[in-house]
């Protein structure tokens, strides 16, 4: 019994840490296979010994509040759900009932109360008895009415969550690779609970309504489903569901499994509800679930093989991932070889070494992971030289979680940045060489440095079995890069990253040294700051890049694999010539700052980042901001003015 009692505050240690770390601290020291297996061995171990202590996680309901938000009590505690992975006992649980089949979504519950038709309040789940007060993020949500037919009052429960494809959206504009989210549930959490609902308004949350607690006056002829169809009708977007009974549960639960990978709302798993209303409510509650509803897990395929290796992936930060390469399996339809062991923390927890058997799942049938170590043959050759450059790698405990970093600050990979600003839009435009795609090529050894990127026919049967890549994939991308090297000297300028050299600087230095490369490179500093937008700085900067003979070798390698297009000197219609403007604040009549940058540029005039003597207009449409450029304009005596003024500008020039 003792002993028992020691395994149950084990783990309830482990599980807590697991649970910090993933809900709090946006890290993953576990799969979520090791979790729900050391859960269901701590709630089978409570049931034996009837022991529960203080702090289990079988006791605690969802996050604790954290955040600076108002707090409020739930009139009644909002609980988790009862749990299983079996369809056998789905079947028995539904008995002869009708039952209503949805989507378990992956996001934050909230509580939404209407009075008199109008949203008043939001209040996230919480820890179950205390959520937290969102109720003006709640009005920015994407799909809430703020306004209903219904005049009575209205409390209902549902899931905010952020789409899949919005996510990828938001990380695609995020550059830093290491800054990005890493799953739709952590944004959506973070975003529901901002202090600024400017903030929230720009993630595109989306709520979907799951459990109508009170609707007064409403006859639903004691039925969920009606309630549902109801809400409907008032506004909002229901979880998608299927009306079942035993005899249907099994055809409708495959047909949820096979709209998994399409779905575009996170789920980790589905959700079975009584339509008897009075049937559910008299069934009651347990201390931790309720009695009227069960939530279904995946039963996660497994499927045995061999470790064939780890490899040892750098990123940009120094950190050098562990991925486990295992001989090729299917699960839920797809081929799988591999899968992230995240850090060596995880890997010695499972005591993995080449050559062992393992079992391998998909995470909510979609993510590689490990289920478990069969054979556990211990963790070794862990490499004393980055794969990339080199250079002596390290091992850090942070938090007690051990990882492998490169010391080397010159390390290849520690430079995705600049080589994808290199291949971006404004510079080279390499389509398809994106920062995830360069993290792979650049872990790989294949590129090194810029001229690198025209010579990926030298690694073409590597890149075509690489995952996520094939033929047509690796044509196309060295299609792009053929195209790209036809290019211009400004873009080149640009896509070398030198600090501070913007799109506009280069244009405005090769215009000043009358397109001659050769020249720009040698200026001095003094004749820099001759050109307009050009400050010591920025100088500074560019004579300091030049003056590092590995930076031009670089350059010369480069410069072999382009052909630069003479560019054209403007003629026609150039009403600015002479005119430096700078722009600031939102734009009105044009898409961006960027396309009115361009129509500057096109009728002469030079358009630059920062206010100085030689500005000639600051273009801000909020003329009495007190923003540092309007602070400076009004300085210098540099005329503030709007996207009209700037048109009737434009009109007095060319008439």
């Amino acid at each position: 019994m003792e002993e028992k009692i020691r395994r149950i505050r084990e783990l309830i240690r482990i599980i807590n840490e697991a649970g910090k770390a993933y809900y709090q601290e946006d890290r993953e020291i576990m799969s979520n296979y090791e979790y729900d297996a050391l859960y269901d061995e701590l709630a089978a171990l409570e049931k034996e010994t009837g022991v529960v202590l203080a702090g289990s996680p079988t006791q605690n309901v969802g996050y604790e509040v954290l955040s600076e938000l108002p707090k409020e009590a739930h009139e009644s505690p909002m609980l988790s759900l009862n749990k299983t992975k079996s369809v056998d006992e789905l079947r028995e649980w539904l008995g002869n009932q009708r039952g209503l089949l949805s989507w378990k979504m992956d996001g934050l519950t909230v509580v939404l109360t209407y009075e008199r038709g109008t949203l008043t309040k939001a209040v996230t789940r919480g820890n179950g008895e205390i959520g937290e007060v969102i109720t003006n993020n709640a009005r920015v949500f994407a799909n809430v009415p703020l306004n209903i037919a219904y005049k009575g009052q209205l409390v209902l429960r549902g899931e905010a969550v952020i789409r899949y494809s919005d996510f990828e959206k938001i990380n695609e504009e995020i550059a830093d690779a290491d800054a990005r989210y890493k799953n739709p549930r952590n944004l959506c959490s973070g975003s529901v609970r901002q202090l600024n609902n400017e903030i929230t308004a720009k993630r595109n949350v989306h709520f979907f309504a799951f459990f109508l607690v009170r609707a007064e006056g409403v006859d639903f002829s004691n039925s969920r489903e009606k309630q549902f169809l109801w809400l409907r009708e008032q506004g909002f977007e229901t979880v998608e569901w299927k009306a079942v009974t035993a005899d249907t549960l099994s055809e409708a639960v495959r047909g949820f499994a096979e709209a998994v990978e399409a779905n575009d709302v996170p789920s980790d798993g589905l959700v079975l509800l009584y339509d008897d209303i009075a049937y559910g409510e008299s069934l009651g509650r347990t201390a931790k679930f309720p009695r009227d509803s069960i939530a279904f897990k995946w039963a996660d395929e497994i499927q045995e093989t061999t470790l064939s290796y780890i490899e040892w992936s750098p990123s940009r930060t120094g950190l050098i991932n562990p991925v486990a390469v295992f001989e090729p399996v299917e699960l839920e339809g797809t081929t799988v070889s591999r899968a992230s062991v995240h850090n060596i923390s995880i890997m010695e927890g499972l005591e993995l070494g080449k050559g062992d058997r393992i079992t391998v799942y998909k995470a909510n049938m979609i993510i590689p992971q490990i289920a478990d170590n069969l054979t556990r043959s211990g963790v070794k050759d862990i490499p004393k030289n980055c794969p990339v450059c080199g250079g002596a790698t390290e091992i850090r405990d942070v938090g007690g979680i051990k990882t492998l970093y490169c010391t080397n600050p010159d390390c290849q990979a520690k430079k995705i940045k600049s080589f994808a600003l290199f291949a971006s839009r404004d510079a080279l435009n390499i389509d398809g060489l994106s920062e995830a795609t360069l993290e792979k090529f650049i872990g790989a050894g294949f590129i090194h440095e810029y001229s690198d990127m025209f010579h990926l026919d030298r690694h073409r049967e590597e890149i075509v079995e690489m995952e996520g890549f094939g033929e047509k994939s690796y044509e196309k991308l060295t299609a792009a890069a053929k195209k790209a090297s036809v290019t211009t000297l400004p873009r080149l300028v640009y896509g070398l990253g030198i600090a501070g050299i913007g799109l506009a600087n280069a244009k405005m230095l090769c215009r000043h040294f009358g397109y001659d490369f050769e020249a720009m490179r040698r200026a001095s500093a003094e004749e820099l700051t001759e050109v307009d937008g050009i400050g010591g700085v920025l100088a500074d900067a560019w004579t300091g890049f030049f003056a590092d003979e590995k930076n031009n070798g670089i350059v010369d390698r480069l410069l072999k694999e382009l052909t630069i297009e003479k560019e054209e000197e403007e003629s026609g219609d150039q009403p600015f010539a002479g005119m430096t403007f700078v722009i600031t604040g939102s734009v009105e009549r044009f898409a961006n700052r960027k396309e009115l940058q361009a129509f500057i540029e096109s009728k002469g005039g030079k358009a630059t980042g920062s206010v100085t003597s030689k500005t000639t207009y600051l273009i801000n449409n909020d003329k009495a901001s007190s923003s540092s450029k309007n602070k400076k304009a009004k300085e210098l005596g540099i005329p503030i003015i709007s996207e009209e003024d700037f048109m009737k500008l434009l009109e007095e020039k060319q008439g």
